[in-house]
């Protein structure tokens, strides 16, 4: 599994930066060409030059995104690897931990996914055919109980691995800690594992000594 590419550092790339940090921030409306340019240090000539125009700007960036986050999970193999080695980690996990601090793409991601944005409905059906091959390796390595229906089960544990991204604010705000962090994605994971291992909920025992139809 690679890591993204953060060192072009080009005016263009400059530029794109720029306006995926404002973007993961402000939402593509609520930001202007010449907040753009101001942030990237460029004129706003420049970035029209380059792009052609805010909306040629944003696809730009919805590119970038995308790439950087099916970077992390392109080789499905490798990833099943880290997964059956018997840590606790999680898809999750393994890209926060590659993500350099302070990045916007984990806020990023959030906008194209909620917001319905078509470029995060197709990034989001990649990373589900990703995750639909990794439960087939989890299942045949015994680290996961075989299913009737993986489909549903590949759905449910992307779900659950994007949300520690997607709600990573609000979840920091209730928890009192980031889970994002290093030693927060170890709590997490850890308790992750245990609810999947273990499972969250018992059935009580029938207790009685009445007859069962009663």
């Amino acid at each position: 599994m690679r890591s993204a590419d953060h060192g072009d550092l080009t005016a263009k790339a400059g530029i794109r930066n720029a306006a995926l940090r404002l973007f993961a921030e402000h939402g593509h409306q609520a930001v202007s060409v010449r907040q753009i340019a101001e942030a990237a240090g460029v004129s706003p000539a420049l970035v029209l030059h380059h792009f052609g125009s805010k909306d040629g700007l944003r696809e730009a960036v919805d590119r970038y995104a995308a790439a950087q986050f099916d970077a992390f999970l392109e080789a499905p193999e490798e990833v099943g690897d880290v997964l059956t080695s018997g840590s606790n980690a999680s898809m999750a996990e393994l890209i926060a931990k590659v993500l350099p601090p302070g990045s916007p793409l984990p806020a990023y991601l959030r906008r194209l996914l909620l917001e319905g944005d078509p470029a995060g409905r197709a990034l989001f059906r990649r990373w589900y055919e990703v995750s639909r091959s990794l439960v087939e390796q989890l299942i045949a390595a015994g680290f996961a109980t075989p299913t009737e229906d993986p489909d549903v089960m590949a759905a449910f544990m992307l779900t659950a691995d994007l949300a520690l991204l997607v709600l990573r604010d609000p979840l920091t705000d209730a928890l009192g800690f980031d889970p994002v962090s290093p030693d927060g994605l170890t709590r997490w994971a850890a308790e992750v594992a245990r609810i999947y291992r273990d499972g969250a909920f018992v059935v009580p025992e029938n207790t009685t000594d009445q007859p069962a139809d009663r």
